[in-house]
């Protein structure tokens, strides 16, 4: 009776196990093919059709369009404060300086698409230095495709499916769910990158009166964070492949893990440096409702 229990416990022990890594398997995978593209961006980003009508690039109208129409309302607040500052005696930035300001970001306005294109370009090209150091040094490229192919061979190491009930069915099972964390992360990044990009004409626009100048300062402070993101993770990746983890051991696992957390926590690490915009999923949702409090984060 008691050898009868036990084979039942067995089998539903195999089954869960087995299930769970039916599934945690299917993640790993799937996260293959698009955890690179979500990580590093370029200028790409950029040339959705549907992202350029919104822009205006393709058509007379978009978000351009409507920030140079907003021009005239700064210039309509503009003269009324000048006109009130005469009997209230505040200090308003003097008309020479309001037209240099106003010629210089209305030239901005009109090229900010072209002037982030560039930033994202930029970005772009010292995070593919960065990662070419790393493939001279090791020999293979610096991506998240090679990080995972490293983790097959280490965490998945057993042709069965391994007892997610023991130390390495754990450490497996928090690996796969800390690379799906990183995937949405990523991909709140790549979103907000893009949000970003498609404000910018209204955050040159908020330099021609210096008492709004504080909005441009916040949006290129988060806009530089999630661009700078892109340059901290290959480092993170470089560390990680320095060591060898040719032996299964229970250190190369734990330190592996590590460097997941590394990767998911990097975002809150250069928030703390520079400022700007977390995209934890946990913590994501409060930050985007205090972007402008105070106009600083």
């Amino acid at each position: 009776m008691e050898s009868s229990e036990l084979n039942i416990v067995n089998i539903i022990t195999q089954t869960i196990s087995s299930l769970i890594s039916n599934v945690f398997s299917s993640i790993d995978n799937t996260l293959y093919s698009i955890l690179d593209d979500l990580v590093f961006i370029n200028s790409d980003i950029m040339k959705n059709p549907y992202i350029m009508n919104i822009m205006g690039e393709n058509s007379r109208g978009g978000l351009i369009i409507i920030a140079n129409s907003l021009i005239i309302g700064f210039l309509i607040y503009y003269s009324l404060s000048y006109l009130s500052s005469h009997f209230t005696f505040a200090q308003v930035q003097r008309p020479g300086q309001l037209i240099f300001r106003l010629l210089l970001c209305s030239i901005s306005i009109n090229f900010s698409y072209y002037l982030c294109s560039q930033l994202v370009w930029l970005n772009s090209l010292l995070s593919l230095a960065i990662r070419g150091i790393g493939e001279d040094v090791f020999g293979h490229e610096i991506c998240f495709s090679t990080l995972l192919n490293n983790l097959n061979s280490i965490i998945y190491f057993s042709e069965f499916s391994p007892n997610f009930f023991s130390l390495d069915g754990i450490i497996r099972a928090m690996i796969s769910l800390g690379l799906l964390n990183l995937a949405l992360s990523y991909a709140l990044r790549y979103v907000m990158t893009l949000v970003f990009i498609l404000i910018s004409p209204f955050a040159f626009l908020s330099l021609i009166l210096a008492n709004t100048s504080w909005i441009f300062k916040s949006w290129l402070k988060i806009f530089l964070s999630l661009l700078f993101l892109q340059l901290l993770i290959p480092l993170i990746l470089i560390v990680s492949f320095s060591f060898d983890f040719s032996d299964p051991s229970l250190l190369s696992k734990l330190i592996y893990l590590g460097s997941i957390y590394a990767l998911m926590k990097a975002n809150n690490y250069l928030r703390e440096f520079m400022g700007g915009l977390s995209t934890n999923i946990s913590t994501g949702i409060t930050s985007i409702k205090s972007l402008f409090i105070g106009g600083h984060l």
